[in-house]
């Protein structure tokens, strides 16, 4: 997908530091098969359900978040944490069944594969592409798709991340959410 005219706004004297310390402790997720290695170090970011699923089964193909949260994990792998509480509103379900064509049955077969590891778990990993600024004013014919892409409404003045390449773990790794990226050793053998 082709994203013209929307730059990222200068960033704040705080934002800068933020991402000083996000660098240094972000990582790409490249493993040399010929070194044993125990575990792997991936920055994670926990969704609210129905949304990590629908990441993780590949529907959801753009992240959208009032800041520009993931604009430094481009091209590096972030794993997908499962939160415990549900997203508050319904538009995505309005967005399966509207502009996705889904039927009930196909909704709720995908709630369900989204829920096979429970919750307040790192379940999957996810290749993190560009960070961009959706613009305030789009044509609907330039908004739609980006709508069906982040399975969400309201788009305009969020910062969209293209999301690929969804896998699910072999197992999923108990541990608590956080509102930012925090790191988690995922073992290797839970790799997918």
């Amino acid at each position: 997908m082709r994203h013209t005219g929307s730059t990222l706004p200068e960033n704040t004297e705080e934002e800068e530091e933020d991402a000083e310390v996000m660098n240094s402790s972000v990582s790409q997720l490249h493993l040399d098969m010929s070194v044993p290695v125990d575990s792997v170090p991936v920055c994670c970011l926990s969704f609210r359900q129905p949304f990590a699923g629908l990441v993780l089964d590949g529907v959801k193909t753009v992240e959208s978040r009032w800041r520009p949260l993931l604009a430094l994990m481009q091209n590096q792998t972030l794993g997908i944490h499962i939160a415990r509480r549900d997203w508050e509103g319904e538009e995505w379900r309005a967005v399966l069944s509207g502009p996705l064509g889904m039927n009930r049955a196909q909704i709720d077969a995908l709630l369900e594969s989204g829920e096979r590891f429970g919750r307040g778990v790192v379940a999957g990993l996810v290749d993190v592409g560009p960070t961009w600024l959706c613009p305030a004013h789009l044509s609907e014919a330039e908004l739609r798709p980006l709508e069906r892409s982040a399975v969400l409404i309201g788009l305009e003045q969020k910062h969209l991340t293209h999301l690929s390449n969804p896998r699910w773990l072999t197992q999923p790794i108990s541990s608590r959410g956080d509102r930012d990226l925090w790191t988690v050793e995922i073992p290797a053998e839970l790799l997918p």
